[in-house]
């Protein structure tokens, strides 16, 4: 819509906010409750049954001294059918004058149309919001992705199907908070400003706080508190949060993200697995009634399909990564594997260590293969210094990685609790930088920490998986973008 145009149509707009205001109509009113949601309304039909039911008008067709119109609320939209014998001269000539965007909430008996269609028979409306300027021209397709994520009121005004995923993704949390409550974990909440960030390689957001004359980063990883609470005596505790990266966006990364973190006492890496299983599918079958779930390209093809079905493939990295490089991958020289790594299309930097050679075949060659559910164990030692050592391969440590859809959907392990072990290992990892070390979380453990196993789940990859959708900004409400 040309600019011009909106223009007009916003100040006709206006106009027919004074010439309300003027006939002592208030287009703001606060007073009006709903029995009913308009679904309700119609799954519930029986012909005279009274309602009053409120909404966004979305479609009018005036008939002269009768008019349909659409009214829409979040749980989807009702036909109201006004009569000018029954609301009056005055009352119908206000009602013939809504716009499209318009708020209203009207009283009225359920009746069904010549063409079988279930709507209300006004008897009284009010207005409730007048919306100034006009919605959007395509009411079921706003296409154009810089205004779905700037303007996200206008993509779920526009399109039922985005606000459907997020009515899903919130039953999705609701479902793993079931899930986890039914199993005994304490839900916790720990800060997201710290004074050293942890539980993660990451690059964090700097902020100052002006009384206490410091610095704080926001959290890039919820563990280090939660690990804390176990030492204290919280057997099985999680948080759902958010944690906060300086890196770059993608299509599956945004600075502002939510994770799932779970810890239980006296389990490992193999419990967590069992865990992990059985929430994704109990979540799957509850929010959505099927472990089979079809992604679809931009020409609504089906291009791939995820079977969720239980047991899920478990294999070691190192397995998994010979069967792309080679069976002689870890026998060869590191300058070999780098090479190797290079000719098959991984992107390795001058900088990287022969360990991040690997991880970057797997990150590029390995990882967006896996479309159905895949456990990876028994990574490197030195991608995660948080966990404990495999007792049959030293170099490696007791950890999986929960591949879905060609991305890491959840990572776990066997949480390292010797404090002389865990200082040693991520002394090495800040490369001899004191400040970086969370001594707090080393004092906790040397007061003792059970054995445990613990888990992060990325919330949003997980409803990119489950709710078909090929981009992170899709199942965020407001993704982050570079101000106008």
């Amino acid at each position: 819509m040309a600019l011009e145009e909106t223009n007009s149509l916003i100040e006709q707009r206006k106009a027919k906010l004074t010439a309300l205001r003027s006939k002592g109509t208030d287009p703001f009113k606060n007073k009006f409750a709903p029995t009913e949601a308009c679904k309700h309304a119609r799954d519930n039909y029986s012909e005279g049954r009274e309602v009053a039911v409120a909404g966004r008008v979305t479609a009018h067709r005036d008939m002269g001294k009768s008019m349909f119109i659409d009214i829409r609320d979040q749980s989807g939209r009702l036909q109201a059918y006004a009569q000018k014998n029954v609301l009056g001269d005055e009352q119908f000539d206000i009602f013939r004058h809504l716009d499209l965007g318009d708020f209203i909430g009207g009283r009225g008996t359920l009746f069904t149309t010549k063409t079988g269609e279930i709507s209300v028979r006004l008897t009284s409306f009010v207005i409730l919001a007048k919306a100034l300027r006009p919605p959007p021209e395509k009411w079921h397709g706003l296409a154009d992705t810089e205004i779905r994520y700037r303007q996200r009121y206008l993509d779920l005004i526009a399109n039922p199907d985005v606000k459907e995923v997020f009515l899903k993704r919130s039953q999705i949390i609701r479902e793993i908070r079931n899930f986890l409550n039914e199993r005994g974990f304490v839900e916790v909440e720990t800060p997201m400003m710290q004074a050293i960030p942890g539980g993660a390689a990451a690059k964090p957001f700097k902020t100052h706080h002006n009384a206490l004359g410091c610095d704080f980063y926001l959290r890039i990883a919820l563990e280090l508190y939660l690990k804390r609470l176990l030492v204290g005596g919280l057997d099985r505790v999680y948080e759902i949060g958010r944690n906060f990266r300086n890196e770059g966006l993608s299509r599956k990364h945004n600075p502002e993200f939510t994770m799932l973190e779970a810890y239980q006492a006296f389990g490992d890496y193999e419990s967590m697995m069992e865990l992990v299983e059985s929430m994704i599918c109990q979540v799957a079958e509850k929010v959505l009634g099927t472990l089979t779930i079809e992604h679809k390209d931009v020409e609504d093809k089906v291009i791939r399909t995820i079977d969720l079905s239980r047991p899920w493939r478990r294999t070691k990295y190192k397995d998994i990564v010979r069967e792309r490089a080679g069976n002689d991958w870890f026998d060869v020289a590191p300058q070999q594997r780098r090479e190797r790594a290079i000719k098959l299309g991984a992107e390795v930097a001058k900088e990287y260590e022969d360990f991040e050679v690997t991880q970057a075949v797997f990150e590029k060659l390995i990882e967006p293969t896996l479309t159905n559910p895949v456990f990876v164990t028994h990574a490197p030692k030195e991608l995660i210094p948080l966990a404990k050592l495999s007792p049959e391969d030293p170099t490696t440590v007791e950890v999986f990685e929960c591949c879905i859809n060609g991305q890491e959907i959840a990572p776990a392990y066997t949480e390292q609790n010797d404090p002389i072990e865990q200082r040693e290992r991520l002394e090495h990892q800040a490369g001899g930088e004191q400040q970086k070390l969370d001594e707090d979380f080393l004092v906790a453990l040397e007061h003792g920490m059970p054995p445990a196993g613990g888990m992060g789940l990325g919330i949003d990859r997980l409803c990119m998986m489950l709710l078909g959708q090929e981009s992170i900004r899709d199942v965020i409400l407001f993704p982050q973008l570079k101000p106008k």
